[in-house]
């Protein structure tokens, strides 16, 4: 008589784990080909504001004496904050719409063999690639329109790097939120609404030092996220002055809390967002 012998399917040990990590990789790289594939459409999406906003601004108004020379690179750190975190949103925040609609197209990803979670985080990573990108792309446009008003300086780069990261994370957590509780119908609604006012109060042209004469706009730019970012940026980019200071900002701890903070904030709120409207 011959022993029976019982067979199981059960993974290998660290399975499952590996399957979860092949499919998370596989998404992120089908994000980033059609991204590739549509490149022209996110220079355009990504540039067309911020180097038209820099060029009048940096170099036509100081030319024709309303603004003051060296406004360009006073300037350019708003520019970068702008850039780097619309190109984060759009990244995330019409395409997680499109896909929480009607059509129900997030469905395909939820059947992936992974968590929750890992989709939520795949679609964070992407935006903020997507950020990082432009401000790569970014910092050569600026210096081929500015010419000489182009002043970075080189010694606070690690820092200035930092700082471009958070704000492309914090841009896609902020997408991600408006994606999970914005209809698709009603994005270019809330864009404007929402992205209108955070434009002109989050120090983008002009110092939050500067802002002493104006003590209630002045409180009202902190409970903006860009002000966090525009002015590490300004910290780290604009030239040290003859004494060896830095311009004039917001401290560079505070700059990292706020930044921290809302990125966290966002992210967490998108987080319970998706899982509310992607499940129920």
């Amino acid at each position: 008589m011959t022993a029976a012998v019982t067979t199981t399917n059960r993974p290998p040990q660290g399975g499952t784990t590996k399957l979860a990590m092949t499919a998370f990789w596989a998404i992120l790289r089908r994000d980033i080909l059609v991204t590739a594939r549509g490149f022209v459409g996110f220079l355009i999406q990504a540039f067309m504001q911020p180097l038209l906003y820099l060029y009048v601004f940096g170099v036509v108004l100081p030319k024709i004496g309303i603004a003051v020379p060296g406004y360009g690179g006073l300037l350019l750190p708003g520019i970068v904050t702008l850039t780097v975190f619309l190109a984060a949103v759009q990244g995330i925040m019409l395409p997680l719409s499109l896909d929480l609609g009607f059509t129900r197209e997030i469905d395909d990803r939820l059947l992936a063999p992974t968590s929750v979670g890992a989709i939520v985080l795949e679609k964070v990573i992407f935006a903020t690639l997507r950020g990082l990108i432009s401000a790569a792309i970014l910092f050569p446009l600026a210096y081929w329109i500015l010419g000489d008003e182009y002043l970075v300086q080189s010694g606070s780069i690690p820092l200035m790097i930092g700082i471009i990261v958070l704000t492309a994370v914090l841009g896609a957590a902020v997408g991600l939120v408006i994606g999970t509780v914005v209809p698709s119908e009603h994005i270019a609604l809330a864009f404007a609404a929402v992205f209108t006012p955070m434009l002109f109060t989050g120090c983008l042209q002009y110092p939050w030092a500067s802002l002493h004469s104006l003590p209630v706009f002045r409180v009202v730019t902190l409970f903006n996220p860009l002000t966090y970012s525009a002015e590490g940026l300004r910290y780290a980019m604009v030239p040290l002055s003859g004494s060896g200071a830095h311009t004039p900002s917001l401290a560079i701890g505070w700059v990292l809390v706020g930044l921290i903070g809302f990125a966290g904030l966002f992210f967490t709120l998108g987080l319970r967002s998706f899982k509310s409207r992607a499940i129920h």
